[in-house]
């Protein structure tokens, strides 16, 4: 009975885990460059442990910590933490951490582990590894649609502009994007009305 109470809760935790996903990240800018990672589940997730690094893909390199609620979204940045919140003009809702020296590279990779060094999310990019891929120089990337998050497919990813569904603005320096806040593609949106108007009809 108890191990199988340790396997259920085990079993529940890299559920959660892995709800955590790459949503956006710049690796060259007037600004600083800067990944973006978001709790796509419905309950918060501790951090404490967790680490980022890019293709050396070596866990524990960039610590991470906080709690991350429920939809909302965490940055790592080349920047200072205030630095990067004044350009793209964030409130403290939005984790950030800053002076982040892993710096990204045109061709680089992102990695995610969690407290158990487990690989949790991925993301290989480079437009001229991939020809036809999106470079991010003063543009952020984005999962082009639901089925690009957390698959590691760089096809499917695309630049951020100014009044696009996932509604990027420009920072003060120039630079465009949406850090901290992720909206889903259109198609995802839809999925997700749905599914609520579902869940609403079963409980009433």
């Amino acid at each position: 009975m108890m191990k199988a109470m340790i396997l259920a809760v085990s079993v529940t935790a890299a559920a959660a885990n892995a709800n955590i996903r790459i949503t956006e990240y710049m690796y060259s800018g007037t600004g600083g460059e800067f990944i973006e990672i978001t709790n796509l589940g419905h309950s918060a997730i501790d951090l404490t442990g967790w680490s980022y690094d890019d293709d050396s893909r070596t866990p524990g390199s960039v610590m991470l910590s906080g709690v991350l609620g429920r939809g909302r979204s965490l940055i790592l940045t080349e920047d200072s933490e205030a630095t990067f919140r004044a350009a793209w003009g964030l409130g403290l809702n939005v984790l950030v951490v800053g002076n982040v020296t892993h710096n990204l590279g045109r061709a680089d990779e992102i990695n995610i582990y969690d407290a158990g060094a487990n690989l949790i999310d991925r993301l290989t990019y480079g437009d001229q590894v991939f020809p036809g891929t999106i470079r991010t120089q003063g543009r952020s990337g984005n999962p082009g649609n639901p089925g690009a998050i957390g698959t590691n497919d760089i096809a499917s990813w695309v630049l951020s502009f100014v009044g696009d569904s996932f509604g990027s603005w420009t920072s003060t320096r120039g630079d465009i994007g949406n850090p901290g806040t992720h909206i889903p593609s259109p198609g995802a949106a839809a999925l997700l009305c749905i599914g609520g108007l579902v869940a609403t009809r079963r409980r009433r």
